[in-house]
């Protein structure tokens, strides 16, 4: 199985959650799988735990890919890194298919020298922002990192911390007031790209915002959206 390839231009890819339609999402295998492509970005999610520490998973349970129902914020780190995701063919006989944590993929992301898109899912507290940014510091990876979520309030606190940081707004269709805000505080467009029309990425440009759009799966629709200037496509496949 390999990626799906479409003409992509100066448009930069990045793999959702690792390459999630190869390896299963937001592991260590996906992100690696990432890694040795031509892909610009790594897309992933953190979530908190009960003890402090923060772990990778797009939703705030395990249930859909292990199969248990596994509340990430009420379990500890070492109690979720016990728990086995389903391969691909449903069974569960790789040992490396754990919940990774924000170092791992880190350090990945580094290896491979690609950018990292790093997804705030929790309700994050500044005490909490600033603990993710110190480990990030720590990587010395600030300037190789996009902050994302549909947590408006998780930006702003990053936006207060680091103020000329890469940071793009998750958010269903582009409209004026929208930009207005995202103008304002200096974030970039991560929008839905169902509804997404060449008029929209042209007026978030006159805004001087950058676009990104998710989940592009199909290659037609991905060299559509690059004829109309599209800058990022985050996709689970595409390369």
């Amino acid at each position: 199985m390999n990626t799906k390839k479409f003409e992509k231009k100066s448009t930069r890819v990045i793999a959702h959650r690792g390459l999630s339609g190869i390896e299963v999402e937001n592991t260590c295998a996906a992100f690696v799988a990432a890694g040795n492509r031509s892909y610009y970005g790594i897309e992933t999610d953190i979530y908190r735990t009960a003890d402090g520490h923060f772990v990778i998973g797009h939703d705030d349970n395990y249930t859909r890919l292990s199969g248990e129902e596994i509340f990430l914020e009420k379990k500890t780190l070492e109690e979720l890194q016990a728990v086995v995701f389903f391969d691909k063919d449903g069974t569960k006989n790789r040992v490396d298919l754990r919940p990774a944590t924000l170092e791992n993929y880190l350090n990945i992301v580094k290896k491979y020298e690609k950018h990292a898109v790093l997804e705030l899912k929790s309700d994050f507290t500044d005490e909490e922002i600033g603990k993710i940014i110190d480990i990030i510091k720590s990587y010395d990876y600030l300037d190789n990192l996009t902050f994302i979520s549909f947590n408006y309030d998780n930006l702003l606190k990053v936006r207060k911390i680091l103020p000329n940081q890469s940071i793009q707004y998750l958010f269903w269709k582009i409209t004026e007031d929208e930009l207005e805000r995202l103008k304002r505080d200096r974030i970039d467009v991560d929008v839905w790209c169902k509804e997404l029309t060449r008029e929209q990425i042209e007026l978030a440009h006159s805004y001087g915002l950058s676009v990104n759009c998710w989940t592009v799966d199909d290659p037609l629709r991905a060299e559509q959206l690059v004829q109309w200037g599209i800058d990022f496509i985050t996709s689970n496949i595409l390369e």
